[in-house]
């Protein structure tokens, strides 16, 4: 009959989630009860030690001061009657008034609260600043205050009348027999300020008394109601805890331990589960809890690099990923490009190749790379100078993981670490997170790829690799919008081949498809990187100088067609040498329409073309009006 009382009030025969649920709300209704005590004796504590803090103790010290000003005020008197001169009287005159105002003060501070500050009026040094809150009602400061003020009045009043006397006496003109009742009235009025003062002082003592009492009544309740709550809820938890865990211990020491097992051995990584705590109902839901939120993080993580917009989004992406998620900073992302013996580091952007941690060779030939030839991990730290093309003078250890993309190597992540940190192994929890975020990344970076090879196929030539009259139509209104916006100039040259067809007709058109790939390189060369060449149509190129000066086009056009005359392309035969004619007009100098702009170049080429061919001609306005145009 016991056994089942105790089984009915800690919930064991009923199941787990009702038991867990039940367990929590008692747990939570002692922790609420002890809680809303603190509370409440915590605020009842507070305003009491506020009280006696801010108002009882500052109120006791401008007391004190207020004391000892008075008694300063007495002696003051007491001096009066032995003054000898003017000089003398008027210091001692200015003093006395001086601490009659600075007591006007203090009491105006009990009542309406402020800032004290305690001058010694003998030095005029500051002797104590402290701030005093406005008194309550156990304190009627008002009534102090009001007792005092008419006897400092008046004691302004007769310190000012002695004063005079004085002065009189002094200068021979009245007898000395009036001083000293005058000096008698006013120290009267200091004895009558002091006794007023003393006997508020005493309210000010009693309220300290009884606030401190009630204090220490209400903190042995506190701690009374504290053992009591404490008591009941200890031996509440001692039931429960030796009955839940004998009901649930079996089976979650053994879930615990198939959990280790999976976590030691090698598996997927959304197979695996860190083990980081021995409690047991905490272990299992915090281990969840936190897969939960791996997979999630994954999940979203993909899904956001699938809605980027270009493939260096996802770079960096992924290399954000390393840093703010898994606390890896310091890394590469290299990229292999498809058909390429070459890889850059595509993540982060390093200014010059003298930033990699490798040699440099890898970087135009890619298969120098170990972890690019084998298609595997390797590790450093596992295996000491495993890759020779790692430079072993940066005291820094490497794991590089490769991106498997296409069934072969696309690029590879190299993650660095400080020599000799015995932190880092092959088996650290945030390298098998990083592969799975590399993992999770490959489709789309190998979607991203086929995109823009696509794309790339469709705005390139295929012959010469240049960009084609596509590209300019779809990229016109961002590079106008951007050349508007610096307030600069595009130089056009409209380039084409002079008797081009003569080559195709003698030579065939293998001859002729060499010789406009050559004059594509030789273009390519006489330009900035930073500037744009497009093959227009057959045997005419158009080249865009971006950001240039008014007039700086006719140099780099006479620059190119004294490039393509002084160059021999080889053919079965021997070589052959071509020259150029080239048409030249400027954006927005020339015309506000860009568009207008490549035909006032078109027409600038038929001129050079009409007069002698091998030169450059720049746009004029009477071109335009002529017949044919």
């Amino acid at each position: 009959m016991f056994r089942k009382l105790i089984n009915f009030i800690t919930f064991v025969d009923l199941p787990i989630r009702k038991k867990f649920l039940l367990f929590s709300l008692g747990v939570l209704f002692w922790f609420v009860t002890m809680f809303v005590v603190s509370i409440a004796a915590n605020f009842v504590i507070n305003n009491h030690t506020d009280m006696i803090m801010h108002q009882v103790i500052p109120v006791d010290k401008v007391m004190r001061k207020i004391t000892r000003k008075l008694q300063s005020l007495n002696n003051d008197a007491a001096e009066l009657s032995n003054i000898s001169d003017i000089t003398t009287l008027n210091q001692r005159t200015e003093i006395s008034r001086a601490r009659i105002m600075d007591l006007r003060s203090f009491i105006s501070v009990l009542v309406l609260g402020g800032q004290v500050n305690d001058i010694n009026r003998d030095t005029d040094k500051l002797i104590e600043s402290l701030s005093v809150v406005p008194s309550d009602g156990a304190m009627d400061a008002k009534k102090y205050s009001n007792s005092m003020k008419p006897l400092l009045e008046a004691m302004y009043l007769k310190l000012t009348e002695i004063a005079s006397l004085k002065a009189k006496i002094l200068n021979n003109k009245l007898q000395n027999d009036q001083l000293a009742e005058k000096i008698n009235e006013y120290r009267a009025l200091i004895s009558s300020s002091k006794e007023i003062t003393i006997k508020y002082s005493a309210d000010i003592s009693e309220s300290y008394i009884a606030t401190l009492g009630k204090t220490k009544e209400i903190t042995r309740l506190t701690l009374f109601l504290f053992t009591g709550v404490l008591m009941i809820a200890t031996a509440l938890l001692i039931i429960f805890t030796i009955t839940i865990s004998n009901s649930i211990a079996i089976l979650v020491n053994s879930i615990i331990e198939q959990i280790k097992s999976l976590g030691a051995g090698k598996v997927d990584l959304t197979k695996k589960i860190a083990i980081r705590s021995k409690d047991e109902i905490g272990v299992l839901s915090e281990e969840f809890n936190t897969l939960t939120e791996e997979i999630y993080d994954v999940v979203m993580f993909k899904k956001v690099i699938e809605e980027d917009d270009s493939l260096e989004d996802v770079y960096s992406r992924l290399g954000k990923a390393f840093s703010d998620k898994l606390g890896l900073n310091n890394y590469i992302i290299y990229e292999i490009p498809d058909n390429h013996n070459t890889m850059k580091p595509a993540y982060p952007i390093l200014l010059n190749n003298k930033e990699i941690f490798c040699n440099e060779d890898i970087l135009i030939n890619c298969n120098l790379c170990k972890v690019k030839k084998t298609g595997h991990m390797i590790s450093s730290i596992a295996y000491p100078d495993i890759c020779k093309q790692f430079r072993s003078d940066l005291n820094k250890d490497h794991i590089c993981i490769p991106m498997i993309i296409g069934g072969k190597t696309g690029g590879v992540v190299q993650f660095l670490f400080d020599k000799h940190d015995h932190t880092i192994d092959r088996k650290d929890k945030r390298l098998f997170k990083a592969e799975q975020y590399i993992k999770e990344s490959l489709s789309v970076i190998e979607a991203k790829r086929l995109t823009n090879t696509l794309r790339e196929s469709a705005l390139k030539d295929s012959l010469t690799n240049l960009y084609n009259r596509r590209f300019l139509q779809e990229y016109t209104e961002t590079l106008v919008s951007g050349v508007l916006r610096r307030e600069k100039v595009v130089g056009l040259i409209m380039c084409d081949l002079d008797f081009f067809k003569q080559v195709n007709d003698h030579y065939g058109h293998n001859v002729g498809d060499a010789v406009l790939k050559e004059t594509a390189e030789v273009i390519k060369k006489c330009v900035r990187t930073s500037d744009l060449v497009i093959r227009f149509g057959g045997e005419e190129f158009l080249v865009l100088l971006l950001d240039i000066n008014e007039g700086d086009t006719m140099k780099t056009a006479e620059k190119i067609r004294e490039a393509i005359e002084a160059t021999k392309i080889k053919v079965s035969d021997g070589t052959i040498k071509k020259t150029i004619s080239l048409g030249i007009s400027e954006f927005p100098i020339d015309t506000e329409s860009f568009w207008q702009a490549i035909k006032f170049a078109d027409v600038a080429l038929y001129k050079a073309k009409e007069t002698g061919r091998n030169k450059s001609v720049k746009f004029d306005k009477e071109m335009w009006g002529e017949d044919g145009f």
